[in-house]
């Protein structure tokens, strides 16, 4: 007699609920996340007098510029994650989440639990 996970082609509506409550955490963190940083490449937080700082600190400015590309980078890598989130939450919708996009087999709880946007099993992602 096989097991009965053996057979499953998709997690049940509470374990889908778990997962959906896992992810909605996590986007309201990772878009909190992306605020801070947009404000800080922005400066849109910022109402002082940068603009009419003399031309001496142009050093200072140098790394303000760095800083700003290095939060516009990770700006732009927290917008990815929060489209794969919303994307895991898709498929929660349609009852997807959770099935290898190569495999069509159901990814781990534990590789979920870790990356719930993952749409890969382990074994798929080690292939690519």
């Amino acid at each position: 007699m096989e097991k009965k996970d053996a057979k499953k082609t998709r997690y049940s509506d509470a374990e889908l609920q778990e997962f959906r409550e896992l992810i909605e955490t996590k986007l309201e963190k990772a878009r909190k996340d992306l605020a801070l940083l947009t404000e800080a490449y922005t400066n849109s937080g910022d109402h002082g007098t940068n603009d009419t700082s003399p031309t001496f600190k142009i050093l200072e400015e140098g790394s303000n510029v760095l800083s700003k590309e290095e939060n516009s980078r990770l700006a732009a890598r927290q917008q990815k994650f929060i489209n794969n989130l919303e994307n895991a939450l898709i498929r929660i919708e349609n009852q997807t989440y959770g099935v290898c996009r190569v495999t069509g087999k159901l990814i781990s709880k534990e590789r979920l639990r870790s990356v719930p946007h993952a749409t890969l099993s382990i074994d798929a992602k080690l292939k690519q």
